[in-house]
């Protein structure tokens, strides 16, 4: 394991900011790649002086924005019937496609911010927001948010545990499922204000 782990640092330090930034927006989009692999030893570099912990943030975010908006112009343009004719090439269908919509469907726009936050979601979730032709500044904002959450998260842990692989092991679980806690918890807050909302403005009428 430790052999494994070396070497993935070792990858990472070699390709530097570019390569954090390419194996990110592979993360983002359709690939399934994790973004642990990339962000944990790029913070474990930043503590060692290897990389500006800052700079390393700002390219993770930057390439899971870019990775995003592939996705969300490919559905942009080609539509449903294509993602799905041709996603079983990179482990992607009809059911998967079914949970994003009803997801972004359920949630509306922030749900482009709180599924970076869940892993799976965080891939595909683009993908509904372009066959919706959401608004693309809107788009990318919400996404870089909930990227940068992520991302800051795991370089963070990479600088502080990175050498305690049984204690990084701990603490990504905990954080995960915290995380899935408060997506779930704000989206509930979310949706109770826009019922609220809209029963003010129909009381109003």
């Amino acid at each position: 394991m430790q052999a494994i782990v070396d070497f993935i640092v070792e990858s990472v330090g070699a390709l530097g900011y570019f390569g954090i930034f390419f194996m990110m927006l592979l993360e983002s989009s359709f690939i399934p790649f994790p973004s642990e692999v990339v962000m944990i030893p790029a913070g474990y570099l930043a503590h060692q002086g290897e990389m500006n912990f800052f700079v390393a943030i700002l390219f993770g975010i930057l390439g899971s924005l870019a990775g995003a908006l592939i996705n969300y112009y490919l559905a942009l343009f080609f539509g449903r019937d294509i993602l799905i004719k041709y996603g079983k090439y990179v482990f992607f269908d009809e059911k998967t496609m079914q949970k994003m919509e009803d997801f972004f469907a359920k949630h509306g726009h922030i749900s482009t911010f709180s599924g970076r936050l869940i892993p799976v979601v965080r891939q595909y979730i683009s993908l509904p927001a372009g066959l919706g032709k959401m608004n693309l500044a809107l788009f990318c904002f919400y996404t870089s948010l909930g990227a940068g959450i992520w991302v800051i998260i795991l370089t963070a842990l990479g600088y502080f545990l990175g050498q305690n692989e049984a204690l990084l092991k701990e603490y990504l679980h905990i954080i995960t499922l915290g995380l899935v806690f408060l997506v779930v918890l704000g989206i509930a807050v979310y949706i109770f204000y826009q019922k609220r909302k809209r029963q003010n403005s129909k009381n109003l009428g």
